[in-house]
């Protein structure tokens, strides 16, 4: 293989996300559900639900409740009857993430409700993040959707400008690359508002840099975005 054929092979050495809360951003679209983490733990219930699109935050705020309540994260496709008492043994607080596909999967939504249980008993809290609110959901228990749809539930919300550049600027620096005041200027107004379209800008932006040995700057933002239009 040339020298010049290796240079075009982006290499996929994988980035470090700060998760960590001072990297996290309070802004109005994200402010109710900081303050919920933050009154943790007199939580009114065993559970908090969290929601919002796809890459909004929610693991990223799921973490910062984690480091501040030694709680362990659990795959939501793992839950079932069986898993909720081994979860449960291990005398720790949970985070349950995506756990969209557990709603309507009665299996999975029998897990669920012997975990809301035992936690409730024990005193223990467990975080579970989804894609849309319990109310919007439709369970196959009916008591475990009326313990859900009781949880306090907090929404992540569509981003302002504020929540766009600070997310600019960290999935930028999680990927070592600065960006000017500038260029960010010239993403916002033409950027689609949403968490995955911001996550999907900067990949596409990091892997044509890598590519083609350029910086990332206007010229080739402006070249990425006018390829979405197309």
């Amino acid at each position: 293989m040339s020298a010049t054929a290796q240079q075009q092979i982006p290499l996929d050495l994988g980035h470090r996300n700060a998760m960590g809360r001072d990297d996290f951003l309070v802004t109005p679209s994200n402010q109710d559900a900081v303050a919920w983490v933050d009154l943790w733990p007199e939580w009114p219930a065993p559970a908090l639900v969290l929601y919002g699109e796809q890459a909004s935050g929610k693991t990223h705020l799921g973490a910062v409740w984690a480091e501040r309540s030694q709680a362990i994260c659990i795959k939501a496709s793992h839950m079932d009857e069986n898993s909720a008492r081994d979860i449960a043994s291990q005398d720790h607080h949970v985070i349950i993430e995506d756990a969209d596909g557990l709603i309507g999967n009665l299996s999975g939504e029998k897990g669920l409700f012997h975990l809301y249980n035992i936690f409730k008993e024990e005193g223990r809290s467990f975080l579970m993040t989804l894609m849309e609110p319990p109310v919007r959901r439709q369970f196959a228990l009916p008591d475990l959707a009326s313990r859900m749809r009781a949880a306090p539930t907090v929404a992540i919300r569509e981003p302002d400008d504020l929540l766009l550049t600070a997310l600019l600027v960290k999935l930028f620096s999680d990927r070592q690359l600065r960006v000017s005041q500038e260029t960010l200027n010239y993403i916002l107004p033409r950027i689609e508002r949403s968490f995955s379209a911001v996550r999907d800008l900067v990949e596409k932006a990091d892997s044509r840099a890598m590519i083609e040995q350029r910086k990332v700057s206007i010229p080739l933002l402006r070249e990425i975005l006018n390829e979405a239009l197309i």
